[in-house]
């Protein structure tokens, strides 16, 4: 049995939200939807931008987009992508700490190359 679908899956996946610019969209969008107008206020970037980012986003099905007059209002599709993100930051800041402990201890002279790291 392959499971090439789901692993294509998982990976454009990340390919969408492997962007900064994207990630920051997501994080605003996290108490709830914004127009383009509003994006492009807090990013402080060309709404065209915020346009292709969103297109990325909507494409993978991690955003949506409802219609009101003019406007169209941005959201989070699923909010399981703010636990992804949430779990994104906890590994960084695992990370960070590791690389910390590493530059101390190589700093007190106690630091060998076979550390395992978290």
């Amino acid at each position: 049995m392959t499971r090439q679908p789901l692993h294509g899956f998982k990976a454009e996946l990340f390919k969408a939200l492997a962007h900064p610019t994207r990630i920051r969209i997501l994080e605003l969008l996290r108490p709830g939807e914004k127009t383009v107008s509003e994006l492009q206020a807090l990013l402080s970037i060309e709404s065209s931008s915020v346009s292709q980012q969103l297109a990325v986003l909507r494409g993978q099905h991690v955003v949506d987009g409802r219609k009101e007059g003019t406007s169209v209002y941005y959201r989070v599709r699923d909010p399981k992508v703010f636990d992804l993100l949430d779990t994104a930051r906890e590994i960084f800041a695992n990370h960070l700490i590791d690389l910390q402990d590493m530059a101390d201890e190589e700093v007190a002279g106690d630091w060998t190359p076979s550390r395992p790291v978290r």
